[in-house]
């Protein structure tokens, strides 16, 4: 059985300053999962910036895949969530090794993620429908809380701002801010993806559409959004009202998920202020228009 691989050039340069022991190790590892967990490899490799996936057949002959990736803050809580979902709108977790944080997942079909289909408001509805099933789940003890996150965020806010080149921005990250500040008492128990926009959504057997790739949080819904309202913004950029359709996308997802809009809105700020300040950490000095035009689109609305 071939079990060698080449690491992908992605992985290396998204990995390899942070993560190069687990790099190096990557061969190794995929030699040792395949034996532990009895799996036979069938196809080409899959991988992101984040992790390699390899397809594989267990040895009563089921599809599956094998997830390696390292363990980061944001995914430290994966295996917990996805056990607590128990395959419930979510890829079902198979096996899973802690120390090293490698998953056998349920084989879905790489090929065909949600962005594929042609209909954004079809599209849409399939991802709020999952995630209205996910966040119905309470959050387990030890996962990760939006509470501390969003404190974080506001802890850091004032001397991030001066970041900031242009003034209008500064003062949209201010107001992303008060508005974080306003719901921060009440931080929510829903268990979140977090990270659930068309990419994290496949094509599979057992159900029609599955999310795949929390990055789990103990938190409010709302704080869930942001991902699918600047997914495929270019179908947003062709309706020809750009803050109609954010608004439209907005509308549709909570009430698909029965969330409260001022506190949604508050949450998607809270969202908008997150990715602020990790663009001003990389040393940006402007805001991603696309997450200007969707605060701007929302407070309009509040």
């Amino acid at each position: 059985m071939n079990t060698s691989i080449d690491v992908p050039k992605q992985l290396i340069e998204s990995h390899g300053d942070q993560y190069p022991e687990w790099l190096a190790a990557l061969p190794r590892l995929v030699t040792e999962f395949l034996g532990r967990w009895s799996l036979r490899r069938e196809g080409p490799v899959w991988n992101g910036c984040a992790s390699l996936v390899l397809p594989v057949v267990r040895q009563d002959g089921t599809p599956a895949a094998l997830k390696l990736q390292p363990r980061t803050e944001e995914n430290a809580g994966m295996a917990l969530a996805l056990r607590t979902w128990n395959g419930d709108g979510i890829v079902q977790l198979l096996e899973y090794d802690e120390e090293t944080t490698t998953q056998l997942l349920e084989r879905l079909d790489e090929s065909r993620p949600l962005s594929t289909m042609p209909d954004d408001f079809a599209a849409l509805t399939v991802l709020a429908e999952l995630l209205a099933r996910l966040t119905a789940v309470p959050a387990p003890a030890g996962i990760r809380s939006l509470a501390g996150v969003a404190a974080e965020m506001l802890d850091e806010t004032p001397a991030a701002v001066p970041g900031l080149a242009d003034p209008a921005e500064r003062q949209l990250v201010r107001r992303c801010a008060a508005a974080t500040a306003e719901v921060l008492g009440e931080p929510g128990d829903r268990l979140l993806h977090w990270d659930l926009h068309y990419d994290n959504v496949l094509a599979g057997s057992r159900e029609k559409w599955l999310a795949i790739d929390p990055e789990p949080l103990a938190g409010d819904p709302g704080f869930d959004l942001l991902p699918a309202l600047d997914n495929r913004w270019d179908d947003v950029v062709d309706t020809g009202d750009v803050a109609r359709a954010v608004l439209h996308r907005f509308d549709l997802m909570t009430e698909v998920l029965g969330l409260d809009r001022q506190r949604a809105y508050a949450w998607s700020m809270a969202r908008v202020l997150q990715n602020a300040l990790w663009d001003i950490q990389d040393g940006e000095t402007r805001l991603q228009p696309v997450q200007v035009a969707i605060a701007e689109a929302l407070s309009a609305r509040s």
